[in-house]
């Protein structure tokens, strides 16, 4: 069986959380992706993720100004991560039981990003 390590994305953008969402928006659209890995303070702090999602649901509905709102305001931390050896089935539990569409691969240090169209076009059962 697959892992998480083989179908993942390797392709991860990151932002400080300190950065508006604004301008996580505009990173966004530039690299065509859904999700920004919200980076660590220092090596003890956990990483975040910061979602198309979280901005249409915590920003835009309420009529925030998207330039004033700083993305350590409206992300996920911390975040839910896969081991890179989890079985891509396990994976899949994971996100059905917590509701999650993706999840950075971390050990130690970000690896990549599986989301659940990686699980749909990349394993092959």
């Amino acid at each position: 069986m697959k892992k998480a390590k083989d179908i993942m994305s390797t392709e991860v953008v990151r932002i400080q959380g300190s950065a508006t969402v604004k301008e996580a928006i505009n990173l966004m659209k530039e690299t065509g992706l859904r999700a920004l890995i919200v980076d660590r303070r220092n090596e003890e702090d956990a990483y975040g993720i910061v979602t198309e999602t979280d901005i249409v649901y915590k920003v835009i509905a309420y009529g925030k100004d998207p330039s004033t709102v700083q993305v350590h305001e409206i992300m996920t931390k911390p975040v839910i991560a896969v081991n890179p050896d989890l079985a891509v089935e396990y994976v899949a539990r994971l996100f059905a039981n917590t509701g999650i569409r993706r999840a950075p691969v971390i050990q130690g240090e970000v690896l990549g990003i599986v989301s659940v169209t990686d699980i749909l076009r990349k394993a092959v059962f």
